[in-house]
């Protein structure tokens, strides 16, 4: 029973992992360019990354390394759509990012002038991102209520009184929605069925998405990753993570794969005491996500079928869905403290608004705003010591000999008030 008890913490953890996040997946690789056999391709290519980084890092290091796609990347492709050079420059671009996330294990510089970028500047950009597919519910229930009502109610229900199947619940909704009313499904085969697209380099698609990928996928994954296994004592080997997910994503990436990188949710399941009693044998679960999720890939192409045969609008209802917690953390992050607010509003609202300059997406013009916003108030966030110790320890466990919060200045009125005694 002891092994079998991380084997299925971690079989469970791959399925809520894909049930509530495929679509986003999908959606963001239909929305640069991919036809139905490409998108397909891309998804089966996650999934057999996640299980090949999962293995070595769970094998190699002893340690509950989960692994997942990106989400927050993966409604950047939504956001961004279209770009010059059509789906191989997309393709090109994910190379691109797995190559910077290698680098960023390799290079100890570029680590760190990820971790130099605002905290509240980075949930800005991610909230904006996630702002249109977070509506995208309401227009559902615009334009297809009897299909979209049912979703949404049980995604509420479930939210309520079983958090982790919401998202599970939404999908089988939506299924049994569109075959009460009628839909043909098109004729769909579990077998693999991996699509080569060979990559293009188009500038707009290198500032637009490959740029944009890598720092939604640092900031939004794998800091927050390696966060909550340093929570469960676990000091994550970050340089080998990085290698090792940034050379899985640069080998998915020709087959539609836009980013393998630390978990950040099941990330909990894996490494917390579910998953075991001895925290020495926790890496065991990982290594079930990992071939939990490849099992889960073999079935990409009926996947794929299921959401073509849905209304486009129904599919990024369910993205939308998924994607809220997200949506409600990255408002917290970036509207906290007050003095970094209003470069994060400008970043927020530059995001969101989905506008297209020179064919480069809004994600990095809303960064280029916020950065420059920033600059012109001439603000730096005023930290309390206790933060200012508890962001360098934290940093320092993540292997950042400089944490962001060293060129900022304390709080006065924390540095003068008084300590008190629990």
């Amino acid at each position: 029973m002891r092994i079998l008890q991380p084997v299925l913490t971690g079989l469970i953890s791959a399925v809520v992992g894909y049930a509530s996040a495929f679509s986003v997946v999908l959606a963001g690789l239909r929305a640069v360019g991919a036809d139905s056999r490409q998108a397909a391709s891309g998804l089966l290519a996650l999934c057999a990354g996640i299980a090949i980084a999962a293995a070595v890092l769970s094998v190699r290091y002893r340690m509950p390394i989960a692994i997942a796609w990106s989400t927050p990347g993966a409604a950047l492709l939504v956001a961004t759509g279209h770009v010059a050079g059509g789906y191989p420059a997309a393709v090109g671009a994910f190379a691109v990012c797995g190559l910077l996330t290698v680098l960023a294990g390799v290079v100890p510089w570029l680590a760190r002038g990820v971790a130099a970028i605002p905290g509240p500047i980075a949930a800005a950009m991610l909230a904006g991102v996630l702002v249109p597919l977070c509506t995208a519910p309401l227009h559902a229930m615009a334009e297809v209520p009897l299909l979209a009502g049912p979703v949404t109610l049980t995604w509420a229900v479930l939210m309520r009184y079983a958090r982790q199947w919401a998202i599970a619940g939404a999908l089988v909704a939506a299924v049994a929605g569109l075959a009460i009313g009628g839909a043909a499904f098109p004729a769909a085969s579990l077998r693999p069925d991996p699509v080569f697209t060979m990559p293009a380099v188009t500038l707009p698609a290198l500032v637009g998405i490959a740029l944009p990928l890598f720092l939604v996928t640092m900031a939004g994954q794998n800091v927050p990753g390696a966060a909550v296994l340093a929570t469960y004592g676990y000091s994550v080997p970050l340089r080998g993570a990085l290698v090792t997910t940034g050379l899985v994503s640069t080998a998915a990436a020709p087959f539609g794969g836009h980013a393998v990188n630390l978990a950040a949710i099941t990330a909990a399941l894996t490494a917390g005491p579910d998953a075991h009693p001895d925290p020495a044998r926790r890496w065991i679960a990982t290594l079930a996500l990992g071939a939990g999720q490849l099992a889960l890939g073999l079935g990409a192409a009926f996947a794929t079928a299921l959401v073509v045969a849905s209304p486009p609008v129904l599919v990024t209802a369910v993205a939308g869905l998924a994607l809220l917690p997200a949506l409600a953390s990255s408002l917290a992050t970036a509207f906290t403290g007050p003095d970094l607010r209003e470069a994060a509003a400008v970043t927020f609202v530059v995001t969101a608004s989905a506008a297209s300059i020179a064919g480069i997406g809004s994600a990095f013009w809303g960064l280029i705003a916020g950065s420059l916003a920033l600059l012109l108030t001439g603000r730096r966030p005023l930290i309390p010591p206790r933060l200012r110790t508890a962001v360098k320890e934290r940093c320092s466990r993540l292997g950042v000999s400089r944490s962001p919060v060293d060129a900022c200045p304390v709080s006065r009125s924390a540095s003068a008030a008084p300590r008190r005694g629990r």
